[in-house]
């Protein structure tokens, strides 16, 4: 059986003890960790499949771990592990979404079984999660795997294969554009033309004839016919991007069309039958431009047929890693930059904001990172973000610190921190200086002399 398993134990004598119990006999990686606040930095920086997890911890403990396992990494398997066993302790570490719960002292093939159980169980959620994202390889650019975003790709493969109006709704920045393409090329009209245009964009006169067409002679500069692009999409799919802007005469001629399903051409005494699919879209909220006269009611209900809301950002804060890895990636790319990476201290911040201008404000600000950074890593310090939120990586014993004079608290920080920080390099690394210096972009002797300094020994991570 492989796997990766993170082992959590401020006691380090339990750590070597697992990792020589559990390497041999499952075939597995067991990678580490002395704190709560040290497997956060592994885990921004490594996938596991098991997370084996002590409770009694100083400074964060067990339960905060699996608090921040269960929001930032919800597919993760954890086990707890205590000296401090009871019932009404197993039962809550369930509660908050453990797997299973194993007592101190153990059994070897006790912890063996229950481990190897837990390994199994998480490496066939793996495999599941791995068979849907290739089935959810057919929704385009589209990437999540939060309930909400199941839940329009739930609503996208129930209406793709269909002929019916859609209207997707959602603010700025969601990907309704995204969302309408997914609809055509899983639909039976994917090898006809897909067309979008941007209502808001195109003022009404030109709107209209560049919707339904026009004739030689309609007017000034006409000097040929011109199809429209309905006629464009005929048989195929025509995108009506934020329609909730349009004039109420463009509105009308629309309604016509959805109605009798034929146009006619600006000019034209005769009217053409069409046979196209209509996706819109809209960020506004068209009951309330119903009620201010805005928008006509048969319209919308013509618009309406199935509609999908597709949920800001803020909702959806699971997905955010795999958004940012994905538009990282495809922006080096573009910009002919070097793949880059981003810190974990940043992907923290990037699930602590609100994103207004959701996955597009989220874009625009690595954009920014990749341009700024002048290392293969973003960090915080490249991004413009609201920093006031806190970052679970800036845990710290407030009480404790807040007894100490100024220079002892300064210390202990930055004790704790360089603990924390260099002990998941070495974890990662398997004790081995050299690799942990390349993970902290630093030389060699400058590592050695920051562990001398905090008597960090890269003895206990090997």
């Amino acid at each position: 059986m492989m796997g990766r398993i993170l082992v959590v134990d401020d006691e380090k004598d339990m750590t070597m003890l697992l990792k020589r119990i559990l390497e041999p006999e499952l075939g597995c990686t067991v990678t580490a960790a002395f704190s709560a606040e040290m497997a956060l930095t592994i885990l921004g920086q490594e996938s596991f499949d098991l997370v084996l997890c002590d409770i009694r911890m100083p400074g964060m403990d067990g339960f905060e771990l699996l608090d921040n396992v269960m929001e930032h990494y919800p597919g993760l398997t954890m086990v707890m592990i205590t000296g401090f066993g009871s019932i009404d302790v197993a039962v809550d570490a369930i509660k908050k979404g453990a797997y299973d719960f194993i007592s101190k002292p153990f059994d070897q093939d006790e912890i063996i079984f229950r481990v190897r159980k837990a390994l199994e169980r998480s490496l066939l959620l793996k495999e599941n999660r791995k068979l849907q994202k290739e089935k959810k390889g057919s929704f385009g650019k589209l990437i999540g795997e939060s309930p909400a975003m199941e839940a329009v790709f739930q609503k996208i493969s129930m209406v793709a294969e269909s002929n019916v109006t859609v209207l997707i709704t959602g603010e700025s920045g969601t990907g309704k554009d995204l969302t309408a393409q997914s609809i055509h090329y899983l639909s039976q009209r994917n090898e006809r033309s897909y067309i979008p245009i941007n209502c808001p964009t195109v003022p009404e006169h030109i709107l209209e004839s560049e919707l339904f067409g026009y004739k030689k002679g309609a007017f000034t500069n006409a000097v040929r016919d011109k199809k429209g692009l309905f006629q464009e999409a005929d048989q195929g799919t025509l995108f009506l991007d934020e329609i909730g802007d349009i004039s109420p005469t463009i509105q009308t001629k629309l309604l016509r069309v959805l109605q009798e399903r034929e146009i006619k051409p600006l000019g034209d005494t005769k009217s053409v039958k069409i046979d196209v699919r209509i996706i819109a879209s809209t960020n506004r909220n068209l009951h309330q431009k119903i009620s201010d006269g805005e928008f006509r009611e048969d319209f919308f209900y013509r618009l309406n047929v199935f509609t999908i809301e597709l949920p800001p950002l803020r909702e959806r804060i699971t997905d955010i890693p795999s958004i940012a890895r994905h538009l990282v990636t495809k922006h080096c790319k573009n910009l002919n930059r070097p793949e880059k990476q981003i810190s974990p201290r940043l992907m923290t911040r990037l699930m602590q904001q609100t994103w207004p201008g959701n996955v597009r404000e989220l874009e625009n600000a690595l954009i920014q990172g990749i341009l700024s950074t002048e290392s293969d890593t973003i960090t915080c310090s490249d991004i413009p973000l609201d920093t006031t939120a806190p970052s679970p990586l800036d845990h710290l014993d407030q009480e404790t610190l807040h007894k100490l004079p100024y220079k002892e608290a300064k210390e202990e920080m930055l004790t704790r921190f360089n603990h924390n920080y260099i002990g998941a390099m070495l974890s990662l690394s398997g004790g081995n200086v050299t690799k942990a210096a390349k993970r902290c972009k630093l030389e060699r002797q400058a590592l050695q002399q920051i562990m001398k300094r905090f008597r960090i020994s890269a003895d206990k991570f090997r």
